[in-house]
């Protein structure tokens, strides 16, 4: 392998005025992404015009920055504040902010920080190394593949939705049902719309994330307002213990594989990494009811897998011309405007873009490690604001994030109308996770489903017999299984240990 084209990359990269907009995009991804409702996807769309006046390459890296740096900004609010800025940062919410609540939110966010590190730079040296072999098995997947992959992910669902599991399952068939509505995209028919032209364009993630996430809890701590609410114990060091560390170091390691691997996959790579990553944590653990109470490794595995997909992928984008998810698109978009061709040339006729952006990603990571570690006592402190104060800055915080996305009041009544729904949910014993989780990847099911079907001529029996979905649907029926053949496995333990007592 030639490494000259990647040195000449780092050259790139360390030139004053392209390190400056590393960094400009990094400190942009955290702000945002600390913002409920403003993501990177929103953001890039915004910057678009600017990057006319701006050289090719510092463009690019600006936006890039942008889109990871949002990654570890999303943690911010789901461990302080129960709000996921971003769909990748749902799981989070379950053991960050139960490690907040204990007082311990410093170590949830270093640890998160870390892993995001770790993550991110294993999938930038996989990108280095690996990416055409990759991104040519991200081309053999088809919709029948995706359809595959997001019927896994709602079954791994009931893996992280905290107590009954047939209520989780009840939750994910809501956000299954939620995510029909709207225009059919096959044939423009309507469907559970009542009439309304708001409806007809479909129920948008933010108003769902931020009505359930956000409204319901604050609707829910209501009943206990005449409580004393005690604030988290003060945090001495932010950076983990040696116990922490070693106790989340696989879960990040294992993160970043997953990560990396879910991150090429067109679709929402970032949300199915950090919801695998999170269940295989929790299915291997030896306590899973520690999942949700404030596990360390609920943290550290979903940050790293989520910030590993989000570097990965830009590997089909810059090698194959393929956007992966809706950013990476608004990226395409962003290289067009500059006269620049994503795809299988881009290497060769554009190598200091190329390498530039590659290389750029181990400076960001760097310059996101160096910020966000010392900023964690600044972000802790939100927590010691009295709830007085700080309920009405997380509602307001709430309804403009949804508002600023589309610029409609209607929004703003689908997160109460969510909110409401979030507060009955809890007061029955329901997680709100599995909803949002399943309402993101219901449109891609129905969609790929139906695109699969009408490749296989109306033969369903074509997903077992590909060889991809064909062994996605078998690791299916494994997880199906899978607490039977646990629960075989321990009793065949337990009777040779009786055997070897007796003996």
């Amino acid at each position: 392998m030639d490494i000259s084209p990647i040195l000449e990359g780092f050259g790139v990269v360390l030139e004053p005025a392209n390190l400056l907009y590393c960094l400009i995009g990094v400190i942009i991804g955290m702000l945002i992404g600390v913002l409920p409702g403003l993501g990177p996807g929103a953001t890039i769309a915004i910057l678009l015009p600017i990057t006319y006046s701006i050289e090719p390459v510092s463009a690019i890296i600006m936006l890039a920055g942008i889109f990871y740096g949002a990654q570890y900004g999303g943690t911010i609010t789901s461990v302080l504040l129960r709000l996921p800025g971003e769909a990748s940062s749902v799981v989070t919410v379950f053991d960050g902010f139960a490690m907040a609540k204990q007082g311990r939110a410093g170590t949830a966010l270093g640890i998160a920080a870390i892993g995001s590190f770790i993550g991110g730079t294993v999938s930038i040296i996989g990108l280095t190394l690996v990416a055409p072999v990759v991104a040519g098995f991200a081309l053999d997947f088809g919709p029948p593949e995706y359809a595959a992959l997001g019927i896994l992910g709602v079954l791994l669902i009931s893996s992280v939705g905290n107590g009954n599991k047939l209520k989780a399952i009840i939750a994910a068939g809501i956000g299954l049902l939620i995510a029909t509505v709207g225009r059919d995209t096959f044939t423009g028919a309507e469907r559970f719309t009542f009439g309304s032209l708001n409806l007809a364009e479909g129920i948008d993630f933010i108003p769902i994330a931020m009505g359930l996430f956000g409204l319901s809890e604050i609707l829910y701590n209501l009943e206990e307002r005449h409580n004393r609410v005690h604030a988290p114990a003060k945090v001495g060091n932010v950076w983990p213990s040696r116990g922490d560390l070693r106790q989340s170091g696989g879960a990040i390691g294992r993160g970043s594989v997953i990560g990396f691997v879910l991150g090429v996959l067109p679709g929402g790579g970032a949300v199915l990494s950090s919801l695998a990553a999170y269940a295989f944590e929790k299915r291997r653990a030896k306590r899973p009811e520690r999942f949700g109470q404030g596990a360390v490794e609920g943290v550290a595995a979903p940050e790293t897998a989520n910030n590993a997909a989000a570097t990965s992928s830009f590997i089909p984008l810059l090698t194959l011309g393929i956007p992966a998810n809706a950013t990476m698109a608004l990226m395409f978009g962003a290289l067009l405007i500059q006269g620049i061709q994503p795809g299988p040339q881009l290497v060769t006729e554009h190598p200091d873009v190329f390498w530039g952006v590659i290389n750029s990603m181990y400076i960001g990571n760097i310059l996101l490690l160096i910020m966000s570690i010392p900023m964690v006592g600044l972000f802790v402190r939100i927590l010691r604001v009295r709830p007085a104060i700080m309920a009405p800055i997380t509602v307001l915080i709430t309804l403009l994030g949804a508002y600023t996305v589309r610029n409609q009041v209607y929004d703003i009544f689908l997160v109460i109308a969510f909110g409401v729904l979030g507060y009955l949910m809890k007061k029955f014993g329901f997680e709100p996770g599995p909803l949002v989780l399943a309402f993101v990847l219901g449109s891609m099911i129905e969609s790929s489903a139906r695109q699969g079907l009408l490749i296989l001529g109306g033969d369903p029996v074509g997903f077992l017999t590909r060889p991809i979905s064909g062994t996605v649907f078998a690791l299916i029926v494994v997880v199906l299984l899978w607490p039977l053949i646990r629960g075989a496995l321990r009793r065949k333990t337990s009777h040779r240990v009786e055997e070897k007592i007796s003996s």
